[in-house]
Protein backbone atom coordinates (compact mmCIF):
# COMPACT_ATOMS: atom_id res chain seq x y z
CA UNK A 1 0.00 0.00 0.00
CA UNK A 2 2.88 2.35 0.84
CA UNK A 3 4.42 1.78 -2.58
CA UNK A 4 1.09 2.60 -4.22
CA UNK A 5 0.92 5.95 -2.48
CA UNK A 6 4.51 6.61 -3.39
CA UNK A 7 3.85 5.80 -7.04
CA UNK A 8 0.79 8.01 -7.07
CA UNK A 9 2.80 10.85 -5.60
CA UNK A 10 5.57 10.43 -8.18
CA UNK A 11 3.08 10.31 -11.06
CA UNK A 12 1.28 13.41 -9.80
CA UNK A 13 4.57 15.26 -9.38
CA UNK A 14 5.70 14.31 -12.89
CA UNK A 15 2.37 15.44 -14.29
CA UNK A 16 2.66 18.81 -12.61
CA UNK A 17 6.20 19.29 -13.89
CA UNK A 18 5.20 18.40 -17.44
CA UNK A 19 2.19 20.72 -17.29
CA UNK A 20 4.37 23.55 -16.03
CA UNK A 21 6.88 23.35 -18.89
CA UNK A 22 4.86 25.80 -20.97
CA UNK A 23 5.03 28.36 -18.18
CA UNK A 24 8.72 29.00 -18.99
CA UNK A 25 8.07 29.71 -22.66
CA UNK A 26 9.55 33.00 -23.88
CA UNK A 27 7.60 35.62 -25.77
CA UNK A 28 8.06 35.70 -29.54
CA UNK A 29 6.78 38.56 -31.67
CA UNK A 30 4.32 37.10 -34.19
CA UNK A 31 3.16 40.31 -35.88
CA UNK A 32 5.52 41.72 -38.49
CA UNK A 33 5.35 45.09 -40.21
CA UNK A 34 4.03 44.57 -43.78
CA UNK A 35 6.14 45.94 -46.61
CA UNK A 36 3.23 47.95 -48.05
CA UNK A 37 2.30 49.66 -44.77
CA UNK A 38 3.53 53.04 -46.09
CA UNK A 39 1.26 52.74 -49.12
CA UNK A 40 1.79 54.09 -52.61
CA UNK A 41 4.15 57.07 -52.70
CA UNK A 42 5.88 58.85 -55.57
CA UNK A 43 7.58 61.30 -53.26
CA UNK A 44 10.41 59.13 -51.92
CA UNK A 45 13.16 56.89 -53.12
CA UNK A 46 12.80 53.27 -52.04
CA UNK A 47 15.29 52.25 -49.40
CA UNK A 48 16.26 48.76 -48.36
CA UNK A 49 16.88 47.79 -44.77
CA UNK A 50 15.70 49.45 -41.61
CA UNK A 51 18.56 51.80 -40.74
CA UNK A 52 17.21 54.88 -39.01
CA UNK A 53 18.66 58.32 -39.71
CA UNK A 54 20.18 60.43 -36.98
CA UNK A 55 18.43 63.67 -36.12
CA UNK A 56 21.64 65.39 -37.22
CA UNK A 57 21.01 64.08 -40.75
CA UNK A 58 17.53 65.58 -40.72
CA UNK A 59 18.51 68.91 -39.21
CA UNK A 60 21.88 70.09 -40.51
CA UNK A 61 21.78 73.73 -39.35
CA UNK A 62 24.71 74.02 -36.86
CA UNK A 63 22.89 76.55 -34.66
CA UNK A 64 19.82 74.32 -34.54
CA UNK A 65 21.97 71.32 -33.65
CA UNK A 66 23.50 73.28 -30.79
CA UNK A 67 20.03 74.11 -29.44
CA UNK A 68 18.90 70.50 -29.72
CA UNK A 69 21.96 69.25 -27.85
CA UNK A 70 21.30 71.79 -25.09
CA UNK A 71 17.66 70.70 -24.87
CA UNK A 72 18.61 67.03 -24.68
CA UNK A 73 20.89 67.83 -21.75
CA UNK A 74 18.56 70.10 -19.78
CA UNK A 75 14.93 69.44 -20.65
CA UNK A 76 12.81 68.62 -17.60
CA UNK A 77 10.43 66.17 -19.31
CA UNK A 78 13.33 64.18 -20.77
CA UNK A 79 15.07 64.01 -17.41
CA UNK A 80 11.84 62.73 -15.85
CA UNK A 81 11.68 60.02 -18.52
CA UNK A 82 15.27 59.05 -17.67
CA UNK A 83 14.30 58.75 -14.01
CA UNK A 84 11.39 56.49 -14.99
CA UNK A 85 13.88 54.23 -16.79
CA UNK A 86 16.07 54.08 -13.68
CA UNK A 87 13.03 53.20 -11.57
CA UNK A 88 12.15 50.36 -13.96
CA UNK A 89 15.76 49.14 -13.80
CA UNK A 90 15.49 49.02 -10.01
CA UNK A 91 12.23 47.06 -10.26
CA UNK A 92 13.86 44.57 -12.63
CA UNK A 93 16.79 44.15 -10.25
CA UNK A 94 14.35 43.44 -7.40
CA UNK A 95 12.56 40.87 -9.59
CA UNK A 96 15.87 39.11 -10.29
CA UNK A 97 16.75 39.02 -6.59
CA UNK A 98 13.47 37.19 -5.90
CA UNK A 99 15.24 33.98 -6.93
CA UNK A 100 17.41 34.22 -3.82
CA UNK A 101 16.33 33.31 -0.30
CA UNK A 102 15.60 36.06 2.20
CA UNK A 103 17.39 36.21 5.58
CA UNK A 104 16.22 38.07 8.66
CA UNK A 105 17.87 38.42 12.03
CA UNK A 106 15.16 38.41 14.72
CA UNK A 107 16.69 38.58 18.26
CA UNK A 108 14.24 38.11 21.12
CA UNK A 109 14.45 38.42 24.89
CA UNK A 110 12.03 37.82 27.80
CA UNK A 111 12.08 38.27 31.59
CA UNK A 112 9.52 36.34 33.63
CA UNK A 113 8.82 35.78 37.36
CA UNK A 114 6.10 33.73 39.14
CA UNK A 115 4.87 34.57 42.65
CA UNK A 116 7.85 36.78 43.48
CA UNK A 117 10.28 34.06 42.53
CA UNK A 118 13.62 34.85 41.00
CA UNK A 119 13.21 36.28 37.52
CA UNK A 120 14.28 34.05 34.66
CA UNK A 121 15.80 35.57 31.59
CA UNK A 122 15.47 33.91 28.20
CA UNK A 123 16.87 34.99 24.89
CA UNK A 124 17.25 33.78 21.34
CA UNK A 125 19.32 35.02 18.42
CA UNK A 126 17.77 33.30 15.39
CA UNK A 127 18.69 33.89 11.74
CA UNK A 128 15.51 33.14 9.79
CA UNK A 129 15.53 32.06 6.17
CA UNK A 130 12.68 31.85 3.67
CA UNK A 131 13.00 30.72 0.05
CA UNK A 132 10.27 30.50 -2.57
CA UNK A 133 11.29 27.75 -4.98
CA UNK A 134 10.41 28.76 -8.54
CA UNK A 135 9.30 25.34 -9.74
CA UNK A 136 6.33 26.58 -11.80
CA UNK A 137 7.76 29.82 -13.25
CA UNK A 138 6.01 32.46 -11.16
CA UNK A 139 9.21 34.34 -10.33
CA UNK A 140 10.61 33.87 -13.84
CA UNK A 141 7.53 35.29 -15.54
CA UNK A 142 7.40 38.23 -13.12
CA UNK A 143 11.05 38.96 -13.88
CA UNK A 144 10.43 38.83 -17.64
CA UNK A 145 7.39 41.08 -17.27
CA UNK A 146 9.53 43.54 -15.30
CA UNK A 147 12.05 43.53 -18.14
CA UNK A 148 9.26 44.28 -20.62
CA UNK A 149 8.21 47.21 -18.44
CA UNK A 150 11.81 48.47 -18.51
CA UNK A 151 11.89 48.23 -22.31
CA UNK A 152 8.65 50.21 -22.47
CA UNK A 153 10.17 52.89 -20.24
CA UNK A 154 13.21 53.07 -22.51
CA UNK A 155 10.96 53.43 -25.56
CA UNK A 156 9.02 56.17 -23.81
CA UNK A 157 12.28 57.99 -23.11
CA UNK A 158 13.14 57.76 -26.81
CA UNK A 159 9.68 59.09 -27.72
CA UNK A 160 10.15 62.05 -25.37
CA UNK A 161 13.60 62.66 -26.87
CA UNK A 162 12.24 62.56 -30.43
CA UNK A 163 9.36 64.88 -29.61
CA UNK A 164 11.77 67.26 -27.90
CA UNK A 165 14.03 67.35 -30.95
CA UNK A 166 11.03 67.98 -33.21
CA UNK A 167 9.64 70.70 -30.92
CA UNK A 168 12.96 72.58 -30.84
CA UNK A 169 13.31 72.25 -34.62
CA UNK A 170 9.74 73.40 -35.23
CA UNK A 171 10.13 76.49 -33.04
CA UNK A 172 13.50 77.23 -34.65
CA UNK A 173 12.06 77.08 -38.16
CA UNK A 174 9.16 79.25 -37.00
CA UNK A 175 11.70 81.84 -35.86
CA UNK A 176 13.27 81.80 -39.31
CA UNK A 177 9.88 82.26 -40.96
CA UNK A 178 8.98 85.10 -38.61
CA UNK A 179 12.32 86.76 -39.37
CA UNK A 180 11.56 86.48 -43.06
CA UNK A 181 8.05 87.86 -42.57
CA UNK A 182 9.44 90.76 -40.55
CA UNK A 183 11.88 91.56 -43.36
CA UNK A 184 9.02 91.52 -45.85
CA UNK A 185 6.83 93.75 -43.68
CA UNK A 186 9.63 96.24 -43.02
CA UNK A 187 10.39 96.42 -46.75
CA UNK A 188 6.66 96.80 -47.48
CA UNK A 189 6.44 99.52 -44.85
CA UNK A 190 9.12 101.48 -46.67
CA UNK A 191 7.49 101.02 -50.08
CA UNK A 192 3.99 101.83 -48.91
CA UNK A 193 5.26 104.87 -47.05
CA UNK A 194 6.71 106.13 -50.34
CA UNK A 195 3.40 105.41 -52.10
CA UNK A 196 1.55 107.33 -49.41
CA UNK A 197 3.85 110.32 -49.79
CA UNK A 198 3.32 110.24 -53.56
CA UNK A 199 -0.46 110.13 -53.09
CA UNK A 200 -0.34 113.02 -50.65
CA UNK A 201 1.66 115.05 -53.16
CA UNK A 202 -0.91 114.32 -55.88
CA UNK A 203 -3.73 115.32 -53.52
CA UNK A 204 -2.01 118.58 -52.61
CA UNK A 205 -1.67 119.37 -56.31
CA UNK A 206 -5.32 118.59 -56.93
CA UNK A 207 -4.61 115.45 -58.91
CA UNK A 208 -6.12 113.03 -56.39
CA UNK A 209 -8.75 112.78 -53.69
CA UNK A 210 -8.43 112.67 -49.94
CA UNK A 211 -10.12 109.25 -49.94
CA UNK A 212 -7.14 107.88 -51.84
CA UNK A 213 -4.78 109.21 -49.20
CA UNK A 214 -6.94 107.77 -46.43
CA UNK A 215 -7.13 104.32 -48.04
CA UNK A 216 -3.40 104.10 -48.61
CA UNK A 217 -2.65 105.36 -45.11
CA UNK A 218 -5.01 102.80 -43.62
CA UNK A 219 -3.22 99.97 -45.46
CA UNK A 220 0.15 101.37 -44.41
CA UNK A 221 -0.94 101.47 -40.75
CA UNK A 222 -2.13 97.86 -41.07
CA UNK A 223 1.41 96.89 -42.07
CA UNK A 224 2.69 98.75 -38.98
CA UNK A 225 0.47 96.69 -36.72
CA UNK A 226 1.59 93.48 -38.43
CA UNK A 227 5.19 94.45 -37.72
CA UNK A 228 4.35 94.84 -34.03
CA UNK A 229 2.53 91.49 -33.97
CA UNK A 230 5.39 89.73 -35.75
CA UNK A 231 7.96 91.07 -33.31
CA UNK A 232 5.76 89.90 -30.45
CA UNK A 233 5.49 86.45 -32.05
CA UNK A 234 9.28 86.32 -32.35
CA UNK A 235 9.60 87.05 -28.63
CA UNK A 236 7.02 84.36 -27.79
CA UNK A 237 8.78 81.79 -29.98
CA UNK A 238 12.15 82.54 -28.42
CA UNK A 239 10.59 82.12 -24.98
CA UNK A 240 9.10 78.78 -26.04
CA UNK A 241 12.55 77.55 -27.09
CA UNK A 242 14.04 78.77 -23.81
CA UNK A 243 11.39 76.79 -21.94
CA UNK A 244 12.34 73.63 -23.86
CA UNK A 245 15.99 74.29 -23.03
CA UNK A 246 15.14 74.96 -19.35
CA UNK A 247 16.86 78.37 -19.43
CA UNK A 248 15.71 81.91 -18.68
CA UNK A 249 14.20 84.00 -21.54
CA UNK A 250 16.87 85.27 -23.91
CA UNK A 251 17.67 85.90 -27.55
CA UNK A 252 18.01 82.78 -29.68
CA UNK A 253 20.72 82.79 -32.32
CA UNK A 254 19.61 81.43 -35.69
CA UNK A 255 20.76 81.47 -39.29
CA UNK A 256 19.15 83.78 -41.79
CA UNK A 257 17.72 82.96 -45.15
CA UNK A 258 15.14 80.33 -44.24
CA UNK A 259 15.39 76.60 -44.88
CA UNK A 260 15.23 76.16 -48.64
CA UNK A 261 17.51 73.11 -48.40
CA UNK A 262 14.56 71.20 -46.94
CA UNK A 263 12.69 71.64 -50.22
CA UNK A 264 15.47 70.06 -52.26
CA UNK A 265 16.10 67.00 -50.09
CA UNK A 266 15.82 63.54 -51.60
CA UNK A 267 13.79 61.42 -49.20
CA UNK A 268 14.48 57.71 -48.87
CA UNK A 269 12.27 55.55 -46.69
CA UNK A 270 11.36 51.92 -46.15
CA UNK A 271 8.73 50.07 -44.16
CA UNK A 272 11.49 48.50 -42.08
CA UNK A 273 12.37 51.92 -40.67
CA UNK A 274 9.06 51.89 -38.79
CA UNK A 275 10.47 49.19 -36.52
CA UNK A 276 12.44 51.96 -34.81
CA UNK A 277 9.35 53.95 -33.87
CA UNK A 278 9.09 54.10 -30.07
CA UNK A 279 5.30 53.71 -30.09
CA UNK A 280 5.48 50.50 -32.18
CA UNK A 281 8.20 49.08 -29.96
CA UNK A 282 6.27 50.11 -26.84
CA UNK A 283 3.17 48.35 -28.20
CA UNK A 284 5.22 45.21 -28.82
CA UNK A 285 6.74 45.26 -25.33
CA UNK A 286 3.27 45.86 -23.86
CA UNK A 287 2.14 42.61 -25.51
CA UNK A 288 5.26 40.95 -24.10
CA UNK A 289 4.41 42.16 -20.59
CA UNK A 290 0.82 40.94 -21.00
CA UNK A 291 2.12 37.56 -22.23
CA UNK A 292 4.15 37.06 -19.06
CA UNK A 293 1.27 38.32 -16.92
CA UNK A 294 -0.83 35.57 -18.50
CA UNK A 295 1.89 33.03 -17.73
CA UNK A 296 1.96 34.24 -14.12
CA UNK A 297 -1.83 33.87 -13.92
CA UNK A 298 -1.48 30.27 -15.17
CA UNK A 299 1.28 29.56 -12.66
CA UNK A 300 -1.08 30.56 -9.85
CA UNK A 301 -2.96 27.28 -10.41
CA UNK A 302 0.13 25.27 -9.44
CA UNK A 303 1.54 24.66 -5.97
CA UNK A 304 3.70 27.21 -4.22
CA UNK A 305 6.75 25.64 -2.59
CA UNK A 306 8.46 27.50 0.25
CA UNK A 307 11.52 26.38 2.20
CA UNK A 308 12.15 28.03 5.57
CA UNK A 309 14.48 27.51 8.48
CA UNK A 310 16.05 29.02 11.57
CA UNK A 311 19.64 28.95 12.77
CA UNK A 312 20.71 30.69 15.96
CA UNK A 313 21.47 30.63 19.65
CA UNK A 314 19.05 30.39 22.57
CA UNK A 315 19.00 29.60 26.29
CA UNK A 316 15.37 28.53 26.21
CA UNK A 317 14.99 24.96 25.10
CA UNK A 318 11.76 23.06 25.59
CA UNK A 319 10.46 25.38 28.28
CA UNK A 320 13.57 25.18 30.46
CA UNK A 321 15.91 28.14 30.72
CA UNK A 322 19.52 27.03 30.77
CA UNK A 323 22.79 28.90 30.80
CA UNK A 324 24.81 29.05 28.76
CA UNK A 325 22.66 28.97 25.62
CA UNK A 326 22.59 26.22 23.03
CA UNK A 327 22.48 26.03 19.27
CA UNK A 328 19.00 26.36 17.73
CA UNK A 329 18.34 24.78 14.34
CA UNK A 330 15.16 23.91 12.46
CA UNK A 331 14.07 23.56 8.84
CA UNK A 332 10.69 23.23 7.19
CA UNK A 333 9.30 22.80 3.70
CA UNK A 334 5.79 23.88 2.77
CA UNK A 335 3.70 23.22 -0.33
CA UNK A 336 0.53 25.23 -0.87
CA UNK A 337 -1.83 23.99 -3.60
CA UNK A 338 -4.83 26.24 -4.33
CA UNK A 339 -8.08 24.23 -4.42
CA UNK A 340 -10.97 26.64 -4.07
CA UNK A 341 -10.29 30.39 -4.40
CA UNK A 342 -13.85 31.51 -5.20
CA UNK A 343 -13.07 31.61 -8.94
CA UNK A 344 -10.52 34.41 -8.58
CA UNK A 345 -7.71 32.42 -10.25
CA UNK A 346 -9.82 31.65 -13.33
CA UNK A 347 -11.04 35.24 -13.47
CA UNK A 348 -7.48 36.58 -13.28
CA UNK A 349 -6.39 34.27 -16.08
CA UNK A 350 -9.30 35.32 -18.30
CA UNK A 351 -8.60 39.00 -17.66
CA UNK A 352 -4.92 38.50 -18.52
CA UNK A 353 -5.79 36.69 -21.78
CA UNK A 354 -8.27 39.38 -22.82
CA UNK A 355 -5.74 42.12 -22.07
CA UNK A 356 -3.15 40.33 -24.20
CA UNK A 357 -5.61 39.97 -27.08
CA UNK A 358 -6.59 43.64 -26.86
CA UNK A 359 -2.96 44.78 -26.92
CA UNK A 360 -2.32 42.68 -30.04
CA UNK A 361 -5.11 44.54 -31.82
CA UNK A 362 -3.70 47.88 -30.69
CA UNK A 363 -0.29 46.85 -32.02
CA UNK A 364 -1.75 46.27 -35.48
CA UNK A 365 -3.56 49.62 -35.34
CA UNK A 366 -0.37 51.38 -34.23
CA UNK A 367 1.48 49.99 -37.26
CA UNK A 368 -1.32 51.08 -39.59
CA UNK A 369 -1.37 54.59 -38.11
CA UNK A 370 2.42 54.79 -38.43
CA UNK A 371 2.24 53.94 -42.12
CA UNK A 372 -0.43 56.61 -42.63
CA UNK A 373 1.74 59.20 -40.88
CA UNK A 374 4.70 58.44 -43.14
CA UNK A 375 2.51 58.61 -46.23
CA UNK A 376 1.02 61.96 -45.13
CA UNK A 377 4.43 63.42 -44.28
CA UNK A 378 5.85 62.41 -47.67
CA UNK A 379 2.86 63.95 -49.44
CA UNK A 380 3.27 67.19 -47.47
CA UNK A 381 6.98 67.34 -48.35
CA UNK A 382 6.22 66.92 -52.04
CA UNK A 383 3.37 69.44 -51.93
CA UNK A 384 5.52 72.11 -50.28
CA UNK A 385 8.31 71.53 -52.81
CA UNK A 386 5.93 71.86 -55.76
CA UNK A 387 4.24 75.00 -54.40
CA UNK A 388 7.58 76.68 -53.71
CA UNK A 389 8.30 77.19 -57.42
CA UNK A 390 4.79 78.57 -58.02
CA UNK A 391 5.05 80.98 -55.10
CA UNK A 392 8.40 82.27 -56.40
CA UNK A 393 6.93 82.93 -59.83
CA UNK A 394 3.83 84.54 -58.29
CA UNK A 395 5.95 86.91 -56.20
CA UNK A 396 8.05 87.87 -59.22
CA UNK A 397 4.97 88.54 -61.34
CA UNK A 398 3.19 90.55 -58.66
CA UNK A 399 6.34 92.56 -57.94
CA UNK A 400 6.54 93.58 -61.59
CA UNK A 401 2.81 94.39 -61.55
CA UNK A 402 3.24 96.56 -58.47
CA UNK A 403 6.17 98.51 -59.98
CA UNK A 404 4.27 99.05 -63.24
CA UNK A 405 1.06 100.12 -61.50
CA UNK A 406 2.96 102.55 -59.27
CA UNK A 407 4.64 104.11 -62.31
CA UNK A 408 1.26 104.48 -64.00
CA UNK A 409 -0.12 106.20 -60.92
CA UNK A 410 2.82 108.58 -60.85
CA UNK A 411 1.96 109.54 -64.41
CA UNK A 412 -1.73 109.85 -63.65
CA UNK A 413 -2.68 106.79 -65.69
CA UNK A 414 -3.80 104.57 -62.79
CA UNK A 415 -5.99 105.18 -59.78
CA UNK A 416 -5.00 104.51 -56.19
CA UNK A 417 -7.24 101.42 -55.95
CA UNK A 418 -5.11 99.65 -58.56
CA UNK A 419 -1.94 100.49 -56.65
CA UNK A 420 -3.53 99.41 -53.38
CA UNK A 421 -4.62 96.08 -54.87
CA UNK A 422 -1.16 95.48 -56.35
CA UNK A 423 0.51 96.28 -53.03
CA UNK A 424 -1.73 93.98 -51.00
CA UNK A 425 -1.50 91.13 -53.53
CA UNK A 426 2.31 91.30 -53.50
CA UNK A 427 2.45 91.34 -49.70
CA UNK A 428 0.07 88.37 -49.44
CA UNK A 429 2.11 86.37 -51.95
CA UNK A 430 5.39 87.11 -50.14
CA UNK A 431 3.94 86.08 -46.79
CA UNK A 432 2.45 82.91 -48.31
CA UNK A 433 5.85 82.02 -49.80
CA UNK A 434 7.44 82.38 -46.37
CA UNK A 435 4.73 80.25 -44.73
CA UNK A 436 5.20 77.57 -47.38
CA UNK A 437 8.81 77.33 -46.25
CA UNK A 438 7.55 76.66 -42.74
CA UNK A 439 5.11 74.06 -44.10
CA UNK A 440 8.06 72.31 -45.75
CA UNK A 441 9.93 72.35 -42.43
CA UNK A 442 6.92 70.93 -40.57
CA UNK A 443 6.58 68.17 -43.18
CA UNK A 444 10.22 67.14 -42.71
CA UNK A 445 9.76 67.20 -38.93
CA UNK A 446 6.62 65.07 -39.26
CA UNK A 447 8.57 62.60 -41.42
CA UNK A 448 11.35 62.55 -38.82
CA UNK A 449 8.82 61.56 -36.13
CA UNK A 450 6.94 59.15 -38.41
CA UNK A 451 10.12 57.23 -39.18
CA UNK A 452 10.97 56.75 -35.52
CA UNK A 453 12.49 60.03 -34.40
CA UNK A 454 16.06 59.36 -35.48
CA UNK A 455 18.86 57.76 -33.52
CA UNK A 456 20.84 59.39 -30.75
Amino acid sequence: MTMNYKNIFLVATAGLLLASCGLYKKYEQKTEIPADVIGVTDQAVAREGSTVMSWREFFTDPLLQKLIEQALANNTDLNSARIAVEQSEASLKAAKLAYLPSFNLAPQGTISSFDYSRASKAYSLPLQMSWDVDVFGTITNKKRAAKAVLLQAQCYEEAVRSNLVSSVAQQYFMLQVLDRQLEILISTDSLWSASLETQKSLWENGKSYSTAVNQLESSWLSVKTQIVDTRRSIRATENAICSLLAISPQHIERTRGGNQSLLQRELSVSAGMLEHRPDIRMANHAIEEAFYDTQTARAAFFPNITLSGTLGWTNSGGGAVVNPGSLLLNAMGQLTQPIFNRGSLRANLKIAKLNEEDLKRWYVQTVIDAGNEVNEALADCQSAAEKHEYYQRQVAVLHDAYIGTHQLMDNGKAIYLEVLTAQESLLSAQLNEAMNMYSAAKAVIALYIALGGGSK
